[in-house]
C-alpha cells in the first residue's frame, strides 16, 4: 500500500509517499480501507518532531473509509462505512482502528466530509461538555472560531445548549462563516480588544466558558474576558506556551476553573467512550442536517505538502482532506 511517512524531523519536504505494508489488525480492531484523512496540526507536530507521544511512523490521526475485516467486532462488518480515530497510520491507503471508538457514517455524508468529523468535533464535544460542562443559554468564548475545531464548537454549542457564541477570528471572511454556522457575536481579534467586546457583549458579566486555543498571547485579555466562577479551557499554543510573568491572584478571587486538554495522546480507553457518547448524542443532528462538517479543501494525497502548508498559511475555514483512495507514487 502507498503511505505517508516522515524522512526526518522539519518541513514538509521531509514527507514521502513510500510503498509500505498493509497493517496488521488486532482481534478488537478494524482493518479499514481508507477513502480520505484529514489534516491536523497534530501530524504537523508529529512531521516537526514536537510531537513526543507519537510512535506510528505514518501520519494521519483520523479517517473514513470502508470496513474490510472486523475481526471478533459484534458492531461492524465487512463493507460498512466508519469514521473515527486511529492511533496514527491515516495518510494510508489502510488503516488499523480501534473497533470500540469507530462510528458509523451517515447516510448523507460523504467520505471526505466523514473525514472532517472525528479530531475536531470529539475535541469541541469534549472541552464544551465533558470538561467546560456547558449549559443551557450560557455564553462562550470561541477563539480561532474558523479553524476546525471552531466551526465544530459554534454548531454543536448552538445545537445542544442553545448557547450565546462569540467568536474571534482574523478576517470578515471568517467571521461572516461563523456566522451563517450560528456564531452571535463576532469579533475581529485583528481590529478589536476581544475582551471590551466579551464585556459588551455580556453586559459586563463575562463569559461563563472560554475555549482557547491560543494561550500565552491571549492570557490577560482572557482573565479579563471570563466571569467570576467561569470555566476555561486551554486546548492549544497557537500564541505561545509561556508566560514571562502571571498573577495568579485573578485565577483565584474569580473562581476560575482553567483546565488544559489534549485529545491525541488520550488512552484508548478515554476515546472510545468519547466517541460512544458523542456518536449517541450528535448522529441525529448529522442525519438531519443540524449539525454539518465544515470542509475547506480537498488535496490528493500525492499533493500531501500543499496540503500541510495550505494549513500552515492559516487561510482555511474547516478542514483540510487528503484524498487517500487512488493513492500513486
Amino acid at each position: 500500500m502507498k503511505g505517508v511517512t516522515v524522512l526526518q524531523s522539519g518541513g514538509s519536504n521531509q514527507m514521502e509517499l513510500a510503498d509500505l505494508s498493509v497493517p496488521e489488525s488486532g482481534q478488537d480492531d478494524l482493518l479499514i480501507k481508507v477513502h480520505s484523512a484529514a489534516v491536523n496540526r497534530t501530524d504537523i507536530m508529529t512531521r516537526e518532531g514536537k510531537a513526543g507521544y507519537a510512535v506510528n511512523p505514518i501520519l494521519g490521526v483520523e479517517v473514513a473509509g470502508t470496513v474490510v475485516e472486523a475481526a471478533g467486532s459484534g458492531s461492524f462488518s465487512a463493507g460498512d462505512r466508519v469514521m473515527g480515530l486511529v492511533n496514527g497510520g491515516g495518510y494510508a491507503e489502510y488503516a488499523v482502528m480501534p473497533a470500540n471508538r469507530a462510528m458509523k457514517i451517515p447516510d448523507s455524508i460523504s467520505s471526505a466530509e466523514a473525514a472532517a468529523i472525528p479530531e475536531v468535533f470529539l475535541t469541541a464535544y469534549q472541552t464544551l461538555f465533558w470538561i467546560g460542562k456547558l449549559q443551557k443559554q450560557e455564553a462562550v468564548l470561541i477563539h480561532a472560531g474558523a479553524s476546525g475545531v471552531g466551526t465544530a464548537a459554534i454548531q454543536l454549542a448552538k445545537q445542544l445548549s442553545d448557547a450565546k457564541v462569540i467568536v474571534t477570528a482574523g478576517s470578515r471572511r471568517k467571521l461572516d462563516f461563523c456566522r451563517e454556522l450560528g456564531a452571535d457575536i463576532l469579533i475581529n481579534y485583528k481590529e478589536q480588544s476581544f475582551d471590551e467586546e466579551v464585556l459588551k457583549a455580556t453586559d459586563g458579566r463575562g463569559t461563563d466558558l472560554i475555549l482557547d486555543f491560543i494561550g500565552a498571547d491571549y492570557w490577560d485579555k482572557n482573565l479579563a474576558s471570563i466571569k467570576h466562577e467561569g470555566r476555561w479551557v486551554l486546548i492549544g499554543v497557537l500564541g505561545g506556551s509561556e508566560l514571562s510573568k502571571v498573577n495568579l491572584m485573578p485565577i483565584m478571587s474569580k473562581y476560575i476553573q482553567l483546565t488544559g486538554t489534549l485529545l491525541t495522546p488520550r488512552s484508548d480507553s478515554y476515546k472510545a467512550e468519547l466517541s460512544k457518547d458523542f456518536a449517541e448524542v450528535v448522529t441525529p443532528y448529522l442525519e438531519q442536517g443540524k449539525i454539518r462538517p465544515v470542509v475547506d479543501s480537498t488535496f490528493p494525497v500525492e499533493k500531501v505538502h500543499e496540503a500541510h502548508q495550505h494549513m500552515e498559511d492559516n487561510q482555511n475555514i474547516g478542514k483540510i482532506i487528503l484524498n487517500i483512495a487512488s493513492a500513486e507514487a
